[in-house]
């Protein structure tokens, strides 16, 4: 399905023969970037156009995928030459920031789809102790008009350093350093996610977020912190009610978390999941759009997952996007899921083999899960029985749990239907029970052995 779109572009494909792993997500388009390596992507919206905003080696790329079966190139920005590129929006600028350095640079979009855009790079301003050289990821409080900087230049240990967009966004305001002191590396901050000037800062080196209130810049006040379960804190992303926090955990054999925050004084993580276990995939980024986690995972490409019942997160869609499985950070660095139209976009850092980055144009089905939960006790004494298994039998992959300590299992699945679940423990009786599971339903399955 290849076109010649611009000289840089190889082909574009046009037809496409989706892998049987992939599920409720269709492919529309792909383009590839001979000898160019892609990071992160973010989007845009204006005037009925949609844009992706590509984090290319060789600085930004901005894509009208409108119709999602033939993308166009507008331009692509001039950047630093570096793999690491992180995007963000605010109103009508593009913010881009990399480990090659030179700031902040600052894009205005309203030029679009004209490619003549201007656009400079922000190294700071006033009492700024240092210039800004290095910066690994940013986020954007939109409700507040501030930008948070994360990792990079030594002067600051990785520290956030906060800069207001509201008097003029194409000239940011620095406004101070989140002067941390925790002990070794934890000043480092990877990434984070701001809203309302509440900050939850991914500490990657010593494995735990935290929650800020940032609401005086200049003194910041620490809530709580959270080791995560692979004790390598790569993003946060907040739910829309701002009751629970998922994280992510850039290791091998990784999982997407869900964290109870209600009470930050007391933070229970409620559930956590992998893209295909047992392939040692390692999680990268996660968003939150509604009730569903969309997350990329280096070489199972990304994932859709139904987080309505944040203690029983279901994986209801993915599509891979990369040849190559297991663990390593190789393949789907990011993806983009907020366009009005609801197309995904994804980027890969390069295909198989080689150094030619991928970008991915997808529809996606958002099809809520069936859930399964109940109780397995002893038949005999009705205590409870810990490390039964439950299967719904007949499903591609099997779908499986273990029972915990207290009997308690939660479990489901995409696909409805009339389904045989298989409940068995070592030196009890198997016991076979029919059930029907419905999208959107919780169906309640008590069984005892």
């Amino acid at each position: 399905m290849k076109k010649s779109i611009l000289p840089l572009l190889a082909a574009l494909l046009c037809t496409f023969s989706a892998s049987a792993q992939n599920l409720n997500t269709t492919f529309r388009a792909k383009i590839t970037y001979p000898n160019q390596t892609l990071a992160n992507v973010w989007g845009y919206t204006t005037n009925g156009h949609e844009y992706a905003l590509l984090g290319g080696a060789l600085g930004m790329i901005i894509v009208d995928i409108t119709n999602p079966d033939t993308p166009q190139q507008i331009v692509q920005i001039p950047g630093p030459n570096s793999l690491w590129k992180e995007i963000k929006t605010f109103k009508n600028f593009a913010y881009v920031v990399s480990e090659g350095g030179q700031g902040i640079q600052v894009v205005d979009l309203s030029g679009l789809p004209s490619p003549n855009l201007n656009y400079h790079f922000y190294t700071g301003d006033g009492a700024i102790p240092n210039p800004i050289n290095r910066i690994h990821a940013l986020h954007i409080d939109t409700t507040k008009g501030y930008l948070y900087a994360y990792g990079g230049d030594s002067w600051s240990g990785g520290r956030a350093r906060i800069f207001d967009l509201n008097p003029d966004p194409y000239n940011p305001h620095f406004v101070s350093i989140y002067n941390t002191t925790f002990p070794g590396n934890g000043n480092y901050i990877h990434d984070g996610y701001v809203d309302n000037d509440t900050m939850y800062s991914a500490h990657i080196y010593n494995g735990f977020f935290s929650i800020v209130d940032m609401t005086d810049k200049n003194n910041p006040v620490l809530i709580s912190t959270q080791p995560t379960p692979g004790l390598f804190t790569h993003n946060t992303w907040l739910s829309a009610d701002h009751k629970v926090l998922f994280t992510t955990d850039e290791v091998n054999n990784s999982y997407l978390t869900a964290f109870d925050i209600s009470d930050p004084s007391n933070i229970k993580l409620l559930d956590k999941i992998q893209s295909n276990p047992g392939s040692n995939s390692v999680v990268h980024n996660t968003e939150i759009l509604g009730n569903f986690a969309v997350t990329s995972w280096y070489k199972d490409g990304f994932t859709i997952v139904d987080v309505t019942r944040p203690d029983n997160l279901v994986q209801v869609g993915n599509y891979d996007t990369y040849a190559g499985a297991g663990g390593n950070t190789e393949g789907c660095w990011g993806v983009y899921p907020f366009f009005p139209s609801g197309t995904i976009v994804a980027t890969n850092i390069s295909s198989l083999g080689t150094n030619n980055g991928e970008f991915w144009v997808l529809t996606p089905q958002y099809v809520r899960a069936c859930y399964l939960e109940g109780k397995i006790a002893d038949a005999v004494t009705g205590n409870p029985l810990s490390g039964a298994s439950i299967k719904i039998l007949n499903t591609t992959p099997l779908t499986q749990e273990t029972s915990g300590p207290a009997g308690l299992y939660k479990t489901g699945q995409a696909q409805a239907g009339l389904f045989t679940v298989r409940v068995s423990k070592t030196g009890y009786q198997s016991v076979e029970v029919p059930v029907l599971l419905k999208n959107g339903e919780l169906t309640p399955l008590d069984v005892d052995l």
